[in-house]
């Protein structure tokens, strides 16, 4: 056994080789994500269908509001860092969303109802500000139950990672299934639901974190500021955000600006810091990082079109055999549970042969397995002849190898962030990772536009106008692709692996941390 075990967050016993907390965070973090897929699997339909927004506004809401859940962890982490503890953060996101996501149960009138649609903007605003309390900072407490070298801590994220894309499965099969058969308010009441089971155990297992995640000052918090308890004031501005995203998430065409305007500021910022105040190699593996975040955000650009206008053609270009097109959602998740020991058995295999590849060629190949998707489907769809639906078996495919594309990027960028930030900059790279999958997402809104079927007469002519736009973005990943992994060698040397020291501390460990890439294992390290 590791010889700094006895402080970690093993007090209260261990269950399978891992603190009993780690359990805690694995189950509330999967009821979460219960209830944030089980709402996405269906928010494209609820927006086409019940909202009658066209596909070209629902691409752009659809983008909006998955940005602006990736940007709001910014806030949340630097919240919890500072003044609130990552414990009373995630508890406090997770009422929020479970609010959120009931609210998302009241259906309205439907149609343009202005008083319905108020609703609704409020539920998404709810579970945005949710998002970003309690997804910023649940993996980060994970990390908080192992001493920096405990050789578990791999593991931990592993099982957490697996607990992860377990509710994300599960959430898009119930949540799914109940909102198209049985109707929208049992979808998104079964997510408010799971949501709330997610507070509850996370709740009642706090005594299992070993007082992990607590405030830096809790004395701090009880004081008086404006005449409210800090702490209580620090609730309050959660609360004005919700009231602030509330109009923000109506006007779509604002967000897009205000991300692109603060891109620019971000990375400027951080390339100026770099040549001005950071020694060669330290500015150096800056760079490195810098391009690494650039091409995640084309990756989630093409990426997040699983949820918008992939959910689109799978309901109307596909037979499905009967089966509700949001259940098809849960396809991504299954193949990263499948996939992920697979997949690092393999890096380790390699990486012990000397042949592992660096993290920018793990990048290439991610962009290229990504373009092979679309191109699967549209030459599936060429097969079968206009007019015919595509068989299901090139859903099963293009979900395969972008999952595989998935796997190639993720965890390996959140090593990569990990490993190449000083450690005075943690916070900045990490959120500018954070910044990336926002504008990709965003992106990925606006690409979802462009496919919209009312530009095209007839049914025919939609699916065609979908399979053209998947086409181009298709062979533009996997020239993408090719490109990075030329440039790679490149890439790896501004990284400097051979003068890392182990005893800097990992970026991001007691900062922001990504969820969704929180699958880290040893073989990535090296990467």
């Amino acid at each position: 056994m590791a010889s700094g075990y006895a402080v970690s967050g093993d007090s209260k016993g261990t269950f399978l080789g891992h603190p009993k907390g780690l359990y805690v965070l694995f189950f509330a973090e999967m009821w979460e994500r219960f209830s944030y897929y089980g709402m996405r699997a269906l928010l494209i339909f609820y927006l086409t269908k019940h909202w009658l927004f066209s596909d070209e506004q629902s691409g752009v809401i659809y983008g909006a509001y998955t940005a602006l859940v990736y940007i709001t962890p910014v806030l949340g982490g630097y919240l919890a860092d500072k003044y609130l503890g990552q414990r009373k953060a995630v508890t406090y996101g997770a009422i929020l969303l479970t609010f959120g996501h009931l609210l998302m149960g009241f259906e309205g009138s439907g149609g343009q109802d202005p008083a319905s649609l108020s609703i609704f903007w409020l539920a998404l605003a709810f579970i945005i500000v949710g998002s970003g309390f309690l997804k910023a900072n649940i993996s980060v407490i994970v990390g908080q139950l192992y001493p920096r070298t405990d050789v578990r801590r791999d593991g931990a994220y592993t099982i957490f990672y697996m607990g992860i894309n377990l509710g994300a499965f599960l959430g898009s099969l119930a949540c799914g299934y109940l909102g198209e058969v049985y109707g929208w308010s049992y979808g998104f009441g079964a997510a408010g639901v799971g949501m709330a089971l997610g507070l509850v155990v996370f709740i009642l297992g706090k005594p299992l974190l070993c007082g992990r995640g607590e405030a830096p000052d809790a004395a701090a918090l009880a004081k008086p500021v404006m005449g409210l308890k800090l702490e209580w004031l620090l609730y309050a501005i959660g609360v004005a955000a919700v009231l602030g995203i509330w109009v923000l998430i109506q006007y779509q065409e604002v967000v897009g600006w205000l991300l692109l305007a603060s891109g620019i500021l971000l990375v400027g910022y951080v390339l100026l810091t770099a040549v001005t105040k950071l020694p060669r190699e330290d500015r150096d593996r800056i760079f490195a990082a810098m391009f690494l975040i650039l091409g995640s955000v084309l990756f989630w650009a093409l990426f997040e079109q699983a949820g918008s206008s992939l959910n689109l053609y799978t309901d109307r270009y596909v037979d499905r055999g009967g089966v509700p097109a949001s259940v098809f959602q849960s396809v991504n998740a299954m193949y990263i549970v499948l996939l992920a020991p697979i997949f690092a058995t393999i890096w380790t295999l390699l990486g012990r042969k000397g042949l592992e590849p660096s993290a920018p060629a793990k990048f290439g190949l991610a962009m290229i397995q990504l373009g092979g998707g679309f191109l699967v489907l549209v030459a599936g769809a060429a097969a079968t002849g206009p007019g015919v639906p595509t068989p299901v078996l090139f859903i099963f495919l293009i979900y395969l190898l972008h999952t595989m594309g998935e796997l190639c990027l993720s965890p390996v960028g959140l090593s990569a962030m990990n490993r190449l930030a000083p450690a005075h900059m943690a916070s900045l790279i990490m959120g500018t990772w954070f910044f990336a999958s926002a504008s990709g997402n965003f992106a990925a809104g606006l690409i979802a536009a462009a496919t919209g079927s009312e530009k095209a007469s007839g049914e025919g002519a939609g699916q065609q106008t979908v399979l053209d736009v998947y086409s181009q973005i298709g062979w533009i990943a996997i020239a993408v692709g090719i490109g990075v992994l030329v440039i790679a060698p490149l890439i790896k040397k501004l990284m400097h692996l051979d003068t890392l020291k182990d005893a800097e501390p990992l970026a991001g460990e007691d900062e922001l941390a990504e969820n969704q890439a929180a699958g880290v294992h040893p073989a990535t390290r090296g990467a």
